[in-house]
């Protein structure tokens, strides 16, 4: 299915929501007549012989996960335009005031913190390698970005009787925009190297808002998950860190603190973030 812009990408997923069986993928069909009843390769099976049936497409449209978010006080995750307002905040800038489309996922409103998918439509077609370059440091699912991810789109099912704590789980956000502007390949690459700022104290800018919600992040993670939680959090204290909002200190704690609540040696969380605050041009 072609689509043009920000309201048919709507328009489809509104359309979906009822579909349980229905989901997104960022790749394309190689061969359009063979897409039914096929397994989602994008390279040849070793084992099976089986042909590759999907190849990677650049998108307009681009899909980020952003699961455990933690809400303002007070927010109802039924409201989905002030969980939308705290989701927008964790996407890059270029984000901010651009239109987009949140979703409320299928555990919103049931576990803690915002459980969110936020949709735009892009200035250009953009590959999933962009997309993980240009979301480095932002505390998003970077899986949703590989060609042959599926996203599945429908509202949840409830056994009968059982009410969704999120009856309207799709909303338009207006922006100012309604496309988002992605920079030139070559600045999407993560920045390296630059130079060091002095530290700042923890609480400027919401810093410490920032190093708890990594903190909880990688506590919260799966068991098989929480060391890419960690790499992922420390990254994104890092670029605050570089930025002069948290102290080198301060990314450690979190980080080793998080590892610690999820049952794990506190060393290792920090060595991860000493790791990542040297790369990220920070310092170790």
């Amino acid at each position: 299915m072609a689509l043009a812009d920000l309201a048919g990408l709507h328009d489809l997923l509104r359309r979906r929501l009822a579909a349980p069986r229905f989901c997104i993928v960022r790749a394309a069909p190689i061969d359009p007549a063979r897409a039914r009843r096929v397994r989602r390769l994008l390279h040849p099976d070793p084992e099976t012989g089986e042909a590759a049936t999907l190849h990677e497409v650049p998108r307009r449209w681009v899909a980020v996960d952003i699961d455990g978010l933690p809400l303002p006080a007070d927010t109802d995750p039924r409201d989905l335009a002030a969980c939308a307002k705290a989701a927008r905040a964790a996407l890059p800038h270029a984000f901010r005031d651009a239109a987009g489309i949140i979703a409320a996922t299928a555990s919103h409103g049931i576990k803690p913190g915002g459980r969110l998918r936020w949709w735009a439509w892009l200035s250009r077609p953009t590959t999933g390698a962009e997309l993980d370059a240009w979301f480095t440091g932002c505390p998003v699912d970077h899986a949703i970005f590989r060609p042959v991810q599926p996203i599945f789109t429908a509202a949840p099912l409830f056994d009968a009787g059982v009410p969704d704590p999120v009856p309207e789980r799709l909303a338009l956000v207006p922006g100012a925009r309604e496309v988002v502007p992605v920079p030139a390949p070559a600045l999407l690459r993560p920045v390296r190297n630059e130079p060091r700022r002095a530290p700042a104290d923890s609480t400027r800018k919401g810093g410490a808002g920032a190093l708890e919600h990594a903190r909880r992040t990688i506590a919260a993670a799966p068991v098989n998950a929480r060391h890419g939680a960690a790499k992922r959090m420390a990254a994104f204290l890092a670029h605050l860190h570089r930025d002069g909002e948290v102290t080198a200190i301060d990314v450690a704690e979190a980080v080793g603190a998080g590892i610690a609540a999820a049952g794990k040696d506190r060393n290792e969380g920090e060595a991860i973030a000493r790791w990542t605050l040297a790369q990220i041009g920070g310092q170790a």
